[in-house]
């Protein structure tokens, strides 16, 4: 069963983790703020996420201080999933292992995915029969269906800035510290 308002440019549902959606190949992204404010979550929690890999920005990360990390769709696509999963208790330990595993399997379509959890562990159902099964066997407590949330992330963006990654030329590491040591300087 297919929903066509998840469908993307084209009538491609967007992909998670191909590269079949246009943002990373076109260099289109959106910066920290607009991200935060799609996906739900704080600068903070945004800037920890990327320190620490669990969501990285796959158009530009950022490279030194003042160059604008920009996320594509499905970055903040992720964000979204991983504030669902925290906001429903589950760990950041876990919800590191599904992000991994998802990864891991190259998942290309997750709009046909039910994220499905005890609060302990997280479980990718890709039918309505692995569904049934999880609950009638006494795990599943709740579940999060990624096309809704594609929908959701699309409606948030469409109100947002989007930009257009330009190359950032490569500065000396020199060239920073000089820039700090005369911000001092004339401090």
């Amino acid at each position: 069963m297919s929903d066509d308002s998840t469908r993307g440019p084209g009538g491609h549902q967007p992909a998670l983790f191909g590269m079949t959606e246009a943002a990373p190949a076109d260099g289109v992204g959106y910066r920290g703020p607009t991200a935060c404010s799609a996906a739900g979550i704080s600068y903070r929690q945004l800037d920890y996420w990327a320190r620490t890999g669990l969501v990285e920005p796959s158009v530009r990360p950022a490279h030194g201080s003042g160059t604008q990390r920009l996320y594509s769709f499905r970055d903040i696509l992720m964000l979204k999933v991983v504030k669902r999963l925290l906001d429903t208790g589950v760990s950041l330990q876990n919800i590191r292992a599904a992000v991994t595993h998802l990864r891991e399997t190259g998942v290309a379509d997750l709009t046909q995915i039910t994220l499905m959890s005890d609060g302990a562990t997280v479980y990718a159902c890709t039918s309505p029969d692995e569904v049934v099964d999880l609950v009638q066997g006494g795990q599943g407590v709740f579940g999060i269906a990624v096309g809704r949330v594609v929908r959701e992330v699309e409606g948030s963006l469409a109100e947002l800035p989007a930009e257009r990654a330009e190359p950032q030329p490569a500065r000396p590491a020199g060239d920073e510290l000089a820039a700090r040591r005369s911000r001092k300087t004339t401090a």
